[in-house]
């Protein structure tokens, strides 16, 4: 057994969501909860049987527990205070599994990945910081300021790992550091609009310090962020002018619709610039908030990340692995797999 048995033993067991009495009692050969707890802390080994019944148990391979660990640091977790602990440690764990199985198909290919930080110790402390650092972002990474048609696509061709999770509604995102290489996580049951505005929310986190006075201050710096991004501050001003009381609901969703970007992101932005004034903006919260369950307008864009799946069809069609390794490295079962792709 390698010695990191009891490590990946703990993050299947919260990845699955399971305290070590439930997994005791899923599994096919008896394992009581002291010895799985012995298992963890190295003090005992599995053996065979137990093994595979862990495995099952947990609906992992057998090859997962002696994977290569990877490590999240400086983690920031957005979430709503309705999100038990067991479910953030269940999100981390499941984000740090997708992360490991990125960095071995990498690893297959012989790709070193290397991410470049724009402005290494740039902080955000007012509105204005959030809007300048957006518009040099960027320029920096030559975007100009139209709309960013995919977010997530622009933010992994510059080596961000985005990954998509299945998750409870408590949950809209998370941000950390895998050594020099940023990663956002995101719920995949948000719209396509959310999607967007809560991976550059995220990268706000993870590439400038936010200095307001207190947390709930710093992630308003961090939608700033977001919105300046999204709707730069040029084309807000041509679209809107600069000094307005009231808008139409369609031109409203026009501009959603085609920036990518909600109605209330967007009157927020209008207030930030001093386009609408506080009381004009409170009014619209109101207004807007009432009789809504969903904001209606439609953004077209998948909004979901494509190169790990890039990666993997490259090094099967390739043969650098097999159909079964890819299909572990996609989490997937052979079947499923061997149904999504067809070769030319």
């Amino acid at each position: 057994m390698m010695p990191n048995f009891g490590e990946r033993l703990c993050s299947a067991r919260k990845m699955a969501g399971m305290s070590l009495q439930e997994l005791s009692n899923r599994m096919e050969s008896p394992v009581s909860k002291q010895a799985l707890s012995k298992y963890e802390q190295g003090k005992m080994q599995p053996d065979s049987p137990a093994l595979l019944s862990l495995s099952s148990a947990l609906g992992v391979r057998p090859d997962y527990f002696f994977r290569e660990p990877s490590q999240l640091s400086a983690i920031e977790f957005r979430k709503h205070a309705s999100l038990p602990k067991k479910e953030r440690a269940r999100i981390e764990a499941k984000a740090l599994d997708m992360l490991e199985r990125y960095r071995e198909l990498e690893s297959c290919l012989g790709l070193a990945s290397s991410f470049v930080h724009p402005f290494p110790d740039a902080a955000l402390a007012t509105f204005e910081d959030a809007g300048s650092y957006a518009e040099k972002l960027r320029q920096a990474w030559n975007l100009g300021i139209d709309p960013i048609p995919d977010v997530v696509e622009m933010l992994e061709s510059y080596n961000v790992r985005v990954i998509m999770l299945d998750a409870p509604d408590g949950f809209d995102g998370l941000a950390a550091w895998s050594g020099n290489i940023p990663v956002i996580a995101f719920n995949q049951n948000r719209d396509v609009v959310r999607r967007r505005f809560t991976a550059l929310h995220e990268l706000a986190h993870l590439l400038f310090r936010c200095e307001a006075t207190n947390p709930r201050e710093n992630e308003k710096l961090a939608h700033a962020f977001a919105g300046a991004f999204l709707l730069p501050k040029e084309l807000f001003l041509r679209a809107f002018g600069e000094k307005r009381t009231h808008f139409t609901e369609r031109e409203l969703l026009d501009m959603k619709e085609y920036f990518g970007i909600s109605v209330a992101a967007i009157m927020a932005r209008a207030k930030g610039l001093d386009v609408i004034s506080d009381f004009t903006y409170k009014n619209f919260c109101i207004a807007w908030s009432k009789h809504r369950i969903k904001e209606p307008g439609e953004y077209r864009s998948r909004e979901e990340p494509a190169r790990f799946r890039q990666l993997l069809d490259r090094a099967v069609s390739e043969e650098v692995i097999t159909m079964s390794k890819a299909a572990a490295l996609a989490g997937k079962s052979y079947h499923e797999l061997s149904e999504e792709m067809s070769f030319i």
